[in-house]
């Protein structure tokens, strides 16, 4: 398949997860999801069905296990969550900078999505394996590129693929100041902003669609059931020697 122009491309059939680490409870505005809004709406006018979270209005266990009522929380959502998650070929994790740091909820979605990362998919893959993965961050004070930093480590680490310019943000001036959705803040406005936010929401999907066309991330050497029943993939595995 050509790769479509960018006025008609149809990346429909796609799916998009984007979890907002915001700290406010809904319907309190949200100005990580005002610039979520950006690339969300290029998605979507392109085929993308996409689903936003914000994981505080939920009752969300801390813990790196995949369901923590299995280790004596009382309750968890996030097996249900995760389903979702699992069925989306784009992750997106967005959230806003505290103490120049990403927010505490960013921390946790990070540890659950962890959490999943000893499960495999049909190749014997780490179930991350095909999906894509992005950051948008928000805040009125420095760490923009710190903060994406760190989740796409993660991303890439728990085995998405991560591609060129996957990271966007806005801030204002460094101390107490306006947000993103402020009047006047100059966000909206921002080119530097605007433009990164487009591109990320562009190669992330121009990334899934090719991951998804192939059938997922190549399979190869990379296989983790294969390695752990001996293979080496040209390289000594240390347990079968």
């Amino acid at each position: 398949m050509d790769t479509p122009r960018w006025q008609d491309a149809d990346f429909t059939g796609l799916k998009a997860f984007v979890f907002n680490c915001t700290l406010k409870r809904s319907p309190e505005t949200s100005n990580t999801q005002g610039l979520i809004d950006v690339s969300t709406a290029i998605m979507e006018k392109h085929g993308v069905e996409v689903e936003v979270l914000r994981p505080v209005d939920h009752d969300i266990a801390t813990g790196v296990y995949p369901d923590m009522t299995e280790h004596g929380w009382e309750t968890d959502e996030w097996p249900e969550i995760w389903k979702r998650v699992e069925a989306s070929d784009i992750l997106v994790i967005a959230g806003p900078i505290w103490l120049g740091d990403n927010s505490s909820v960013t921390k946790q979605v990070i540890e659950r999505l962890y959490a999943m990362s000893g499960m495999h998919n049909d190749k014997g893959q780490y179930i991350y394996y095909g999906k894509v993965g992005g950051a948008i961050i928000t805040g009125n004070e420095d760490g923009i590129k710190h903060c994406a930093s760190n989740i796409l480590y993660s991303l890439q680490h728990l085995g998405c693929t991560v591609p060129p310019n996957a990271d966007a943000g806005w801030i204002g001036e460094a101390g107490p100041g306006p947000s993103y959705l402020d009047e006047g803040s100059g966000g909206p406005e921002n080119e530097f902003t605007q433009r990164n936010t487009t591109f990320m929401t562009w190669n992330l999907m121009h990334l899934a669609w090719l991951l998804k066309e192939q059938g997922g991330f190549p399979a190869g050497g990379n296989e983790r059931t294969k390695w752990d029943r001996g293979a080496n993939f040209d390289h000594p595995n240390p347990e079968y020697r």
